[in-house]
Formats: C-alpha cells, sequence, structure tokens
C-alpha cells in the first residue's frame, strides 16, 4: 500500500523541482525527504526519481503517479469538507491569503460578513502574491485565498487548485497632472509611449504585478525605467501624485485617488478569484469565504469603468 503522507512529498517535488524546497517549504529536513521518496519508491517497486546534475527529476513512472496523487489527495480533501459538513455549524480556523488591495476591500468586508453569520469561525489573514498561493494551499499554510493574474501574465494551470472567479477589472495607468499623456482611447502602444521615458512605479520584482508592467510596457515597445517598487496601490497613486513617475492600477484602487492623480483606461485587465485545494470547495468554512468574497463584489465578470 502507498503511504499518502509520501505521495504528498513527490508531488510536491514535481512542482517544487528540489529536494531542498520540498524540505523548506514542508518543515523537514532535506534528508528526511530523500528518505520518505526512497521509502515509496520501494513501495511502488520502481524507479521513480533520477539524478540529472545536481538536480533529481522525476521518470515517466513518477510522472505518472503524481497524477494520481493528486487524485487521492483530492480525494481526501472531499473526505475532510464531509466530516465537516456532518458537524454543526461552521467554526475553527480558516486561513486565508490574500493580495494587499484585495486584502482591505474584499476580504475586510467578507470578513465582517463571515462574523455576523459565523461567529465561530476563526479567520487568520496573511497576504500573499498570487505566484505563491499554489504552494501555500498545498503545503496547509493556507485553507483558502484570493489570488488573480493580469494579461501578459495568465495563471498557469495547477491540477491540485481549485478556482471561482470573483472579478475582471480593467486597468489604469495612473501619473501626474505634469506628465499624464494627452490622448486617451487608442491602442497600449499609444497610451503608454508618451510615458517611455518617465521613471517608472512597479510591484517588487518577483510578482505578477511586477510581470505585468515590465511586460506592457515592453509590448508598447520599451522597456520601464523604474525607480520605485512597491505592492500597495495606494502607494503607486501617492507617489504618483507627487510626480515620482507612472504606474499601473486596477478599477478597484482608483476609488480614492489623491488629487493630482490622472487615470488612463488601458486595453488591460485583472481577474481575480477565490482558490482553495482541488476538493475542499465543499468545506464549510471554505464554502462559506467564498459566499461571502462573492456577496463583497457582485456578480462576477466586467467591472464597469
Amino acid at each position: 500500500m502507498l503511504d499518502v503522507r509520501r505521495l504528498h512529498l513527490l508531488r510536491e517535488l514535481d512542482r517544487r523541482g528540489t529536494i531542498a524546497a520540498v524540505a523548506q517549504a514542508l518543515s523537514f529536513t532535506a534528508s528526511a525527504v530523500s528518505q520518505q521518496l526512497g521509502v515509496l519508491e520501494r513501495e511502488a517497486g520502481v524507479a521513480l526519481l533520477e539524478r540529472s546534475g545536481r538536480r533529481v527529476v522525476l521518470t515517466p513512472a513518477g510522472r505518472s503517479l503524481v497524477a494520481h496523487a493528486d487524485a487521492v489527495l483530492q480525494r481526501l480533501e472531499l473526505a475532510v469538507a464531509e466530516l465537516a459538513g456532518a458537524r454543526e455549524g461552521v467554526g475553527g480556523p480558516l486561513r486565508i491569503g490574500t493580495f494587499p488591495s484585495g486584502g482591505h476591500t474584499i476580504v475586510a468586508v467578507a470578513l465582517a460578513e463571515l462574523a455576523r453569520r459565523h461567529p465561530a469561525l476563526e479567520p487568520m489573514v496573511q497576504e500573499i502574491d498570487s505566484a505563491r498561493v499554489s504552494d501555500g494551499l498545498r503545503a496547509g499554510e493556507l485553507d483558502v485565498a484570493l489570488v488573480h493574474d493580469y494579461d501578459f501574465v495568465p495563471a498557469s494551470p495547477d491540477a491540485s487548485v481549485d478556482e471561482v472567479p470573483l472579478l475582471e477589472e480593467p486597468m489604469y495607468l495612473v501619473s501626474g497632472d505634469a506628465t499624464a499623456p494627452t490622448g486617451r482611447g487608442g491602442t497600449l502602444a499609444e497610451l503608454l509611449r508618451p510615458c517611455a521615458e518617465m521613471p517608472w512605479i512597479t510591484a517588487r520584482e518577483g510578482t505578477t504585478g511586477h510581470a505585468m508592467a515590465v511586460r506592457a510596457c515592453q509590448a508598447a515597445g520599451f522597456q520601464p525605467r523604474i525607480r520605485h517598487q512597491v505592492n500597495d496601490f495606494r502607494t503607486v497613486l501617492a507617489l504618483a501624485a507627487t510626480g515620482q513617475g507612472a504606474g499601473f492600477v486596477p478599477a478597484m484602487a482608483t476609488a480614492q485617488r489623491p488629487e493630482g492623480v490622472v487615470l488612463t483606461r488601458l486595453p488591460l485587465f485583472r481577474r481575480s478569484r477565490v482558490a482553495f485545494r482541488a476538493g475542499g470547495g465543499a468545506h464549510p468554512a471554505v464554502a462559506a469565504f467564498v459566499e461571502a468574497a462573492r456577496a463583497a463584489v457582485g456578480p462576477p465578470g466586467p467591472q464597469p469603468a
């Protein structure tokens, strides 16, 4: 009989790429991970791993077993959800991940609703970039999370994660009064090129927001000269208002813009969703959060400018 905990380790190795990364994510030692994967190979009776330089890669049999591991772990999530549904009321801890702008808008409103409807629930919120959410869910660090992707930075499919849509919103170019482009409408290049020589304000390197900004500027025909790197859109607006450069913000962030900021709608969009472990959507606490988050934003789909 294959051990499900070892199947989990094999799946994490497939996703993370190195034994050291698996060990760090799951709070094991690298030697313990290697030992457990060796036991799994003996249980399977076939080679699952092979050395490639200093890296370990999965054999075809190993990759096939990972697909089965996804299905097995999904069934376990379904079982946990069913057992939780048999208990009376919705309660206990719920670990929620969010990107910054979703935290002070969607999550804050959703938690107020959850506190009213499910007072025994214990939500715990942490900010996390969307690119790291899948890892956090699989490692058990999160139960549910807000995620987003952008044009130019589409989400990568992951069989271990299920998602439901929340909203799609346009992106805006932000700049100060003195540096704002004069054109309105038109192509991305026509709207961004007037700001090509300006300093730029982007999210921190390694985030989806940073990648979107760089790729959008490159698509417009120039490489942005990045001066500031901040993840909070309120700070982006404040910096732009003082003439510190141009940046990008989604429609959600434009409700309370400071004086001196000019917004130019772009033919770019951000799409937000709620993510959770595959099979976990029926868990009462996760389902309650999804319902509250959807209520916080209204019907899914494009939002008005």
